[in-house]
């Protein structure tokens, strides 16, 4: 399951090299999430989710009280959330998660992505079939016994757990997500390196050199994109 772990850091990784754009996505995301209930994050579930995965990747406090800021007060934009599935190189599989205040601009520009970088954009389900929801938390400082063992003594159901680099790496389903998190809190973990629900693909596959340089201009292209939030595949990248 290591795979799944290393497509996430290299998001990451990818993402660190353009915080200005990363931060943009964040503010409307958090914006978003919060219009959608309260603007507390201990009375609305989905924006803790998206604030907990802003710390992994250094939001600065300005931006996410901004855009909670914007939400308790006037703001009206409406944002619709889209999901597209298409296809990359060699039959690659990609997910495309959008919010939105422009249909019309989001579905041209995704489309546009795919066709191109070698790729083609697919119909609902050609692809969702082949991933599972789910809940990746990682952290450091305690061994992957430690983990399991205040888990289980909270009583709180994982996927898999795993060693990875010098992290520990949590799978679960994505209601657990919560519950996993406060189980190491209170077990004294205060930061996280991952929190993230997201798609893993139930496969993965390894495309040939040439394609996969094309299958990341594809990726870029589409991560670059201004109503494009999250984008899921199952290709493993090359070491």
């Amino acid at each position: 399951m290591g795979r799944k772990w290393n497509n996430i850091k290299e998001k990451k990784a990818s993402r660190d090299a353009n915080t200005s754009r990363i931060y943009a996505k964040f503010g409307v995301e958090i914006y978003v999430a919060a219009k959608k209930g309260e603007p507390d994050p201990e009375a609305n579930r989905a924006l803790k989710v998206v604030l907990e995965r802003a710390k992994t990747y250094n939001v600065p406090k300005s931006i996410i009280d901004r855009a909670l800021d914007k939400a308790k007060g006037s703001g009206e934009e409406s944002y619709e959330e889209l999901r597209y599935e298409g296809f990359g190189p060699n039959g690659s599989m990609i997910i495309v998660d959008a919010l939105t205040n422009n249909v019309n601009r989001a579905v041209s520009t995704v489309r546009s992505a795919f066709t191109k970088n070698g790729g083609s954009l697919g119909v609902s389900g050609s692809v969702a079939y082949m991933f599972d929801e789910t809940a990746v938390i990682g952290l450091e400082g305690k061994t992957s016994e430690e983990v399991l063992d205040i888990l289980v003594e909270a009583g709180v159901d994982v996927r898999d757990l795993v060693d990875e680099d010098d992290s520990v790496i949590v799978y679960a389903d994505p209601d657990q997500f919560h519950a996993v998190q406060e189980a190491l809190k209170r077990a004294g973990v205060t930061d996280f390196t991952v929190a993230e629900l997201t798609m893993l693909a139930q496969n993965y596959v390894t495309l040939p050199e040439d394609a996969q340089a094309q299958f990341e201009k594809l990726i870029d292209a589409l991560e670059d994109l201004e109503d494009v939030q999250q984008v899921y595949h199952n290709v493993e990248f090359g070491e």
